[in-house]
């Protein structure tokens, strides 16, 4: 026997909105992937029936999310060769360096990144995937190569950064990290060139904090995490300002 047209029709708009609903889960969880090894840009994607199985989803919810991502900007179909990352991730649009306007402004958006990046480095100890506790260990040997090559490194270090957001299980926080960019880099660079410590020690300590960060995430302890990444930055306070 038949269903009802009007229950035929509640029944189809509540599988549209699940189906609506798991293509954001979907969404998010490419957006957690990007970046991390086979994501990287200009990578190739898996084939959809590998990357729906690896998801969990049907192909149908995945195209939802990849067509999101397309729009986005975020990734490119090539025909007849797949689905690749773009070469350049879309940024989110920067807060104007002006914000940065005087010392105290400098101090409170160190204080602000405290807040932030302890409660990031906090939820990735919980919700990181093996593959992305392998992007920020990568980021983070990355980051000391680059320090011992002669580098400044500051894209390194921001890059370790980003990765921990990314992490997170929210991309709101990677958002955030991507638009204050700008402040992020200028900071570090100011801190670097004003900072009384000696070169080799000063890099020696960046390098020990955040080895601490990247530990506590891989042992999934939540309190160490929040308490290596604030006591990280607030160590960049204390090199910046002397206290």
């Amino acid at each position: 026997m038949k269903a009802p047209v009007s229950d035929a029709t509640d029944l189809a708009t509540h599988a549209h909105g699940a189906d609506r609903l798991l293509g954001d889960k979907v969404y998010e969880d490419l957006m957690q992937l990007l970046g991390t090894p086979g994501f990287e840009p200009r990578a190739r994607l898996p084939g959809e029936t590998a990357l729906s199985q690896r998801l969990g989803v049907s192909r149908p919810v995945l195209r939802q999310a990849l067509a999101r991502l397309r729009d986005e900007g975020r990734v490119y179909a090539r025909k007849g060769s797949g689905t690749f990352v773009t070469d350049a991730l879309p940024q989110a649009k920067p807060i104007s360096l002006s914000t940065l306007e005087n010392i105290a402004d400098i101090r409170a958006f160190l204080e602000f990144r405290c807040f932030m990046e302890g409660e990031a480095a906090a939820r990735a100890a919980l919700a990181r995937t093996t593959d992305q506790m392998h992007h920020i260990r990568l980021c983070r040997e990355r980051f000391e190569q680059a320090l011992a090559d002669g580098s400044d490194a500051v894209a390194e270090d921001i890059a370790f950064h980003d990765a921990v957001a990314q992490a997170c299980g929210n991309r709101f926080f990677g958002m955030t990290m991507n638009a204050l960019a700008p402040q992020t880099r200028f900071s570090i660079g100011l801190s670097r060139s004003l900072s009384g410590r000696p070169q080799g020690q000063r890099r020696t300590g960046v390098c020990q904090e955040h080895a601490a960060v990247e530990q506590a995430i891989e042992q999934q302890d939540t309190a160490a995490a929040r308490q290596a990444m604030e006591a990280h930055l607030r160590g960049g306070i204390a090199r910046l300002f002397g206290h």
